[in-house]
């Protein structure tokens, strides 16, 4: 299976554009937004958990990556509210369960096998740098040359920049934000080659998930994946 799996291509998904899928494992749906392989696969997904579903113990044969965006998630590292960052390395194994439901924006088959450690930040009590032109940035992961972390544009804040040259990827957690191609309300996705300049304006101010300098090598790429070795969601 391949969804958007050209990585030197710009796509957008709006919330109400992509169907939601049934997991093999009742109550877990997946709205896939890229996707290289079959039920194990490199993968970036929107999952969401209805209130007491559960997923069977299974291992990241390539780790996986969640942000929490609504809900609370469970496994045995603990309880995971809103606004939760979690990296799961290659190797590492739980059995995840929401018993209120939740909504996870999830990324699997995308570790560097060097990147070795365990992550889990609370965005929610983290810190803001504030930046004088109207918005805030919170980091939340750099390994190899990509960077994770959180942007926070206040109400007619514009930020003007430069994409990453090896890409971008934003999701809209909060608000609404617009730039010369279109308009992105919350749930939005967006995966930019990069290497373009933009302005992204935000009228009511926003707050998105944004991930960069990851593109090229997954254009480079794709991982042969061993279905014994792990299972994706």
């Amino acid at each position: 299976m391949e969804i958007n799996a050209d990585f030197s291509q710009r796509v957008v998904v709006l919330p109400g554009e992509a169907q939601w899928t049934p997991s093999p494992h009742p109550g877990v749906d997946r709205l896939m937004l890229d996707r290289i392989g079959e039920e194990v696969a490199r993968a970036t997904n929107f999952v969401r958990f209805a209130l007491g579903s559960a997923f069977p113990h299974h291992t990241h044969g390539g780790g996986e990556e969640i942000y929490v965006i609504d809900g609370v998630f469970e496994d045995e590292n603990g309880v995971h509210a809103a606004g939760a960052y979690l990296r799961d390395p290659i190797g590492s194994a739980h059995a995840p369960f929401s018993p209120h439901g939740c909504t996870l924006f999830v990324k699997l088959w995308q570790f560097d096998k060097d990147d070795i450690d365990r992550v889990e930040i609370d965005t929610a009590s983290g810190e803001w740098r504030e930046a004088p032109e109207g918005f805030a940035i919170q980091p939340l992961h750099y390994f190899g040359g990509a960077t994770t972390f959180l942007v926070r544009l206040d109400p007619g804040a514009t930020l003007s920049r430069t994409i990453h040259p090896d890409g971008e990827e934003i999701v809209v957690l909060a608000g609404a934000c617009s730039d010369a191609e279109g308009t992105y309300p919350a749930g939005a996705w967006i995966r930019d080659p990069g290497g373009h300049g933009q302005d992204l304006f935000s009228a009511q101010g926003c707050t998105l998930f944004v991930k960069t300098g990851h593109l090229a090598a997954a254009a480079a790429k794709a991982p042969g994946l061993d279905s014994a070795q792990a299972r994706s969601r």
